[in-house]
């Protein structure tokens, strides 16, 4: 470990003045200072002013509409530096007012950009797509935009004639009522259980110490004293959740219809041109490989020595091993990891830390959590709160995929393509996380830290895959009440859950009538319907990339790993679907799925081996 390395003691928040510069980004590659940031808003602001002109011009000749796109990109390169330089450092600190005014000011202009281009789409649309088509097959600067314009016309036969959408842009403000209201009675009006543990310390069980309890405290009968006064909560007021659901149904439901979709799914998908039968088959093909899910909770209930095993006991590790994993040492370790995607790859990772691309340790008044920021111009940033646990680790391995994904797509794509849909983001962060457990298995100095390795592993399986399709499979059950005339009531829910629950768990968790209504706690389902079948997709489609990647085949392996960085350069010049069939991966097909089950043996049994 290098003698000037950083490690903040354990429950200490320093200063942002107290942490060396190299684990802090450095955003002078956005702007140079704030007087150029300045000079980059004027020159958006504008552009903004300018975009004006184009209206009217797209149906005129293919270098009029070329002209526009154009201009459409440069305000949106511009928008990344403006929007980006602020932002980062408004959370380096989010006290600072002088920042954060910036940002708002950003915003401002963001809502007048969107205003100033609103015309673009339906003009374009009023234009004739085989005029269009000639065009595109006559200019080649024009062909760039082939599938941005062809996917805006995908959506055509779904956009109403004028009155309609005026009328749906009245219903607009509706939209979020379901969801504002279900936040409210979670948070603002939320009346948070008190429990006396065993100890005889009583806790107040907010959503994070009721989580930590349930990953920490190793006397069941707290953890269940935690579960049945977290869940009861919600099971007081199971009515009203139930209510609001039903209005998040029927607003779907009503949106379909008007549209002319077939369905809710239907309706959700087509934007990205993902067929209906994808989160069909993720479904079935899921309920159909549940014996490893059901083998490794039989390991958990023998490991634990439970009579009982329950809902509340799937989260307490099965071995004891705190290890702290310094910085200093970790970027070393993920920089290996990746050797499988090549040199070049390895050493753009290495270029991250090096050049100081990351904001590594928790401040005063820095925002919580992780994220990878793609500025387009510039290469991404990645914000840490970085504490030296097993899962932090993993949270950067998972931040560091998504920033080698934005650094190649941004490399090979022009603005328009440079972005990528959530169908294909999370696919490069459990891959990195998938390589960097290769590598931790390979390094382990023991049983103990296998075990935890191992443990880490089956538990991102059980909660990104297995417990995601349960949800996306309750999401399609009850749209589906209101899609066949059938009443949304608190027992339909409760009756699709407790359904769920017996379908992937069987036997093997013992059942806890509470556990019905889990259903409600979910903000997913109220916020963003049809979301979360996308974690799974990712990754099935990461479990299928890794079986090339892992392949003894030398020549499997190097195809698969040409095939993979062919996806992420690839960014968003395609359809989804298509991008990851290019890749290997056929969603359409349960043998995609079925390698997540094959994977989650694989590990469950070297688990088994290991304790």
């Amino acid at each position: 470990m290098p003698l000037d390395t950083f490690r903040p003691e354990a429950g200490q928040l320093p200063t942002r003045e107290a942490i060396p510069l190299k684990y802090t980004w450095d955003v002078s590659a956005i702007c140079r200072d704030w007087d150029e940031w300045t000079a980059q808003y004027r020159e958006l602001e504008a552009g903004i002013e300018a975009f004006s002109k184009f209206q009217g011009t797209l149906g005129r000749d293919p270098a009029s509409l070329l002209a526009a796109f154009r201009a459409m990109d440069d305000m949106g390169a511009l928008s990344y530096r403006v929007w980006y330089y602020a932002s980062l450092q408004y959370d380096e600190d989010q006290r600072n007012n002088a920042i954060n005014a910036r940002r708002q000011q950003v915003q401002i202009l963001f809502a007048r950009q969107q205003q100033a281009s609103a015309w673009f789409n339906p003009e374009l649309l009023a234009v004739p797509f085989d005029t269009i088509q000639r065009w595109l097959a006559a200019d080649a600067d024009l062909g760039l935009y082939r599938f941005a314009i062809e996917s805006l016309f995908h959506e055509q036969e779904h956009v109403l004639d004028e009155q309609g959408e005026r009328l749906l842009s009245f219903a607009g403000r509706f939209n979020s009522v379901p969801y504002d209201s279900y936040a409210a009675l979670t948070t603002a009006d939320m009346k948070f259980p008190s429990i006396a543990l065993a100890s005889g310390e009583r806790m107040t069980l907010t959503y994070g110490q009721y989580r930590a309890l349930l990953e920490t405290n190793r006397n069941q009968e707290d953890r269940a004293t935690a579960y049945r006064a977290f869940h009861q909560v919600y099971a007081d007021s199971q009515n009203t959740y139930a209510s609001l659901y039903n209005g998040v149904l029927q607003r779907d439901w009503f949106h379909a219809r008007a549209r002319g979709y077939a369905s809710t799914l239907d309706a959700a998908l087509h934007g990205n041109n993902i067929p209906v039968s994808v989160v069909e088959n993720l479904i079935s093909a899921t309920k159909s490989s549940v014996a490893p899910l059901r083998r490794y909770h039989r390991l958990r209930r023998r490991v634990l020595g439970l009579d009982t095993y329950r809902l509340f006991d799937v989260f307490v590790p099965l071995v004891e091993h705190d290890v702290r994993y310094a910085y200093d040492d970790v970027g070393a370790l993920i920089v290996d990891s990746v050797a499988p995607l090549g040199a070049e790859y390895q050493q753009h990772v290495r270029e991250a830390f090096a050049g100081r691309w990351i904001d590594v340790f928790e401040n005063a008044g820095k925002r919580s959590g992780a994220y990878s920021a793609p500025v387009y111009g510039s290469h991404p940033y990645m914000l840490l709160n970085y504490n030296e646990t097993l899962d932090a680790v993993f949270t950067l391995a998972h931040e560091m995929g998504h920033s080698m994904h934005t650094l190649l797509s941004h490399q090979a794509q022009p603005f328009v393509y440079a972005g990528y849909t959530i169908f294909v983001a999370e696919v490069p962060s459990t891959l990195n996380e998938a390589l960097f457990l290769d590598l931790m298995l390979q390094r382990a100095r023991g049983r103990e830290e296998r075990a935890v390795l191992l443990q880490h592993a089956v538990d991102s399986i059980a909660s990104t895959f297995y417990t995601q399709v349960m949800f996306a499979d309750f999401e399609l059950q009850a749209h589906r009440l209101v899609e066949q005339d059938q009443p949304v009531t608190a027992e339909a829910l409760n009756q699709i859950y407790a359904g769920l629950l017996h379908e992937y768990y069987g036997d093997v968790i013992d059942e806890e009538t509470v556990s019905r209504v889990t259903w409600a706690r979910i903000p997913h389902f109220f916020s963003t319907p049809y979301y979360v079948y996308q974690y799974a997709t990712c990754f099935a489609s990461t479990a299928r990339l890794m079986q090339d990647l892992r392949a003894g085949d030398a020549g499997r392996a190097q195809a698969g790993v040409e095939r993979y960085l062919s996806l992420l350069r690839a960014g968003g010049s395609d359809y989804p679907m298509n991008l990851l069939a290019r890749a290997g991966v056929d969603l359409s097909r349960p043998e995609t799925v079925d390698a997540v089950a094959v994977e989650l043996d694989m590990l469950v049994g070297r688990l088994e081996a290991e304790l």
